[in-house]
């Protein structure tokens, strides 16, 4: 008879002394433990020992991002810690933040931080080419979700991949136009690189090039070689010339 209420008194015991931890976030954690955040914002991490044990506010805590241990000062160890993300930059997205007790790691929690930012495409670039030399332009969609969609406009018109012989290439973090050989009446003028996020909308960058003349290149190294050759030439005259004028003069 007395087997029942000692093994209740022990149950309710151990579940009274079960502990574990949570984190709490600012912006909120969802139900999947991510957090969403955007660049330059800033992400507050606490974490908290989570259950029924009197002695929780003495349990040391210990923070890790990506498997790697979090310095901490002392005061910020015992009880409850917190973590400061500030400014959010793009190596944070995808970051784990994991906070374990110091004397049984196997009691963890765990949030990742998702960073949304837009392609870094805006402004202008002035872009000078010689005739008949290669034309190259590129455009930074790198973005979070990634772009849905990117295209090129030449003074308001697609470009005409065909006619101009453009070629355009797509890596998801560049989009580049290419010409292998540019003329003036085809190729100067404005261009446009559109970069469509599902989240952020367009986002632009011109390109304002102009095709120039083309130019002489002489070879340098031939050049100053036979300049070389020239002046010793020149020295070994010089000095031919000063030994017979010394040799009539004895």
């Amino acid at each position: 008879m007395m087997f029942r209420p000692s093994l209740f008194h022990l149950l309710f015991y151990c579940a009274t002394q079960t502990l574990g931890v949570k984190i709490q976030s600012e912006p909120e954690v969802s139900g999947e433990g991510v957090i969403q955040t955007e660049l330059q914002r800033t992400v507050t991490l606490l974490c908290l020992p989570d259950g029924g044990s009197e002695t929780q506010a003495d349990e040391e805590l210990v923070w890790l991002r990506n498997g790697a241990v979090v310095i901490l000062r002392e005061e910020n160890k015992k009880g409850r810690s917190s973590v400061c993300v500030t400014p959010v930059i793009h190596e944070d997205n995808g970051a784990t933040f994991t906070c374990h007790l110091s004397r049984n790691a196997t009691i963890r929690a765990s949030v990742t931080l998702n960073v949304t930012y837009h392609p870094q495409l805006s402004g202008s670039e002035e872009v000078a080419v010689e005739d008949e030399s290669a034309l190259v332009l590129r455009c930074d969609i790198w973005a979070n979700p990634p772009v849905s969609s990117v295209s090129w406009t030449l003074n308001g018109s697609a470009v005409d991949l065909f006619a101009g012989g453009f070629t355009v290439t797509n890596d998801g973090f560049t989009s580049q136009l290419t010409a292998s050989s540019v003329e003036k009446s085809v190729h100067e003028g404005t261009y446009q690189c559109t970069a469509n996020s599902p989240v952020y909308g367009e986002h632009s960058k011109r390109f304002q090039v102009t095709v120039t003349e083309k130019t002489m290149k002489f070879p340098l190294m031939p050049m100053i070689a036979g300049l070389v050759v020239v002046i010793l030439t020149a020295l070994l005259a010089v000095v031919s010339r000063w030994s017979k004028i010394t040799k009539c003069c004895k």
